[in-house]
């Protein structure tokens, strides 16, 4: 009997990029905007090959009603080293490996955070690293995602000394979203792509998560 649970395959696997539809191809036109280069040439956008796009890609109508919210949380009023904070502690406790190794890379390779902090991420909030700003940021993230799911009012307290109202909200949406995001592609069975450095194996959901 195996101590964890993890699907074999792929329970919706990555749509081929040779299979998008123009409709595809048009819902992720939001998407492509940002990309370096983008309205510079007559050539065609390459379509790209991210698993977690190619899950998307089955549903057009998804990826236009998702690319608003997930472009706001991208550029929401938390800092980038907050945000990444919140996305990796929250895809840690909630095994999401892809949104964890995608933004352990993102969030290092663009400064937001050292390889140092990430691996207090992974420890959590009394992680001797953490000033007692950082360490209440992070144990407001495990208050959100362990027992009852509510910030106590003494941590609440700590994250009103650091944060204005719209980040508050900005920070609680970004938390609950990766916590969906962990749950979402569990279940659909996205898997890391090549050069994608994952949990360590140590790192698994125990039987029955």
């Amino acid at each position: 009997m195996t101590d964890t649970i993890k699907t074999s395959t792929p329970r919706v696997p990555p749509r081929a990029t040779e299979d998008w539809t123009d409709d595809v191809d048009d819902a992720f036109a939001a998407l492509r905007a940002h990309a370096p280069g983008e309205g510079t040439t007559n050539e065609p956008a390459a379509r790209p090959k991210a698993n977690i796009l190619g899950i998307y890609a089955w549903h057009p109508a998804f990826i236009r009603g998702w690319l608003p919210f997930s472009n706001h949380l991208r550029h929401s009023t938390l800092s980038d080293r907050h945000r990444e904070i919140a996305i990796l502690r929250t895809t840690w406790l909630g095994y999401g490996e892809y949104e964890w190794a995608q933004h352990v890379w993102m969030s290092t390779a663009g400064g937001a955070l050292t390889e140092a902090e990430v691996a207090a991420l992974s420890e959590g909030p009394d992680a001797e690293l953490w000033s007692a700003e950082d360490a209440a940021v992070v144990r407001a993230i495990d208050e959100m995602l362990t027992g009852d799911k509510l910030v106590s009012d003494a941590t609440w307290s700590e994250l009103e000394a650091q944060f204005e109202r719209n980040q508050l909200i900005d920070f609680v949406f970004t938390v609950g979203t990766y916590e969906m995001h962990c749950t979402a592609f569990r279940n659909l069975g996205l898997e890391l792509e090549d050069g994608m450095t994952g949990f360590p194996a140590d790192h698994r959901p125990p039987a029955g998560r």
